[in-house]
Formats: structure tokens, C-alpha cells, sequence
């Protein structure tokens, strides 16, 4: 089963394009991968996968780092 999913961000993007530049885009089991794209205002993750578990993991590395990024800015803030 061939699966896809798309993560919008509207905030950051040009810092979140220079931290996910140095990221892998395909992982080593090739079930899945994903590419960035700037479009105008917004950064869109493009995500495929072989299967719902690839899928997941994809999801959740992304989410995960985005997550660090923003806890990190907040930090920085303060």
C-alpha cells in the first residue's frame, strides 16, 4: 500500500529549511521519505511511504524535530 501525507508550516521557514537541509530525506529501509519545498509564505513536507507504520515513523521524526526547534527558540527567547 503506497501512502502519502503533507505537513504545512507557516512560521520559521527559512530557518526550518536550513535544519532539515542537513537531514536525510530517504531512509535506509527505503519505505519511506519525504521532500521540502518552499512555496511562497510556507515550507510543505511532502511524505511517502510503503506502508502506515513508515508512514508514522516519518511523521513523527519530522514533528519530533520541529518539536526540539520551537522548544529551543523558546529558550532562547527567555
Amino acid at each position: 500500500m503506497n501512502l502519502s501525507a503533507e505537513i504545512i508550516v507557516k512560521e520559521d521557514i527559512n530557518n526550518l529549511e536550513k535544519l532539515f537541509a542537513a537531514e536525510e530525506k530517504t531512509f535506509k529501509n527505503k519505505r519511506a521519505g519525504y521532500e521540502i519545498k518552499k512555496i511562497r509564505d510556507k515550507l510543505v513536507f511532502k511524505i511517502k511511504a510503503k506502508d502506515s507504520s513508515a508512514l508514522r515513523a516519518v511523521l513523527n521524526s519530522i514533528t519530533k524535530l520541529i518539536s526540539v526547534y520551537q522548544s529551543t527558540k523558546q529558550v532562547v527567547k527567555k
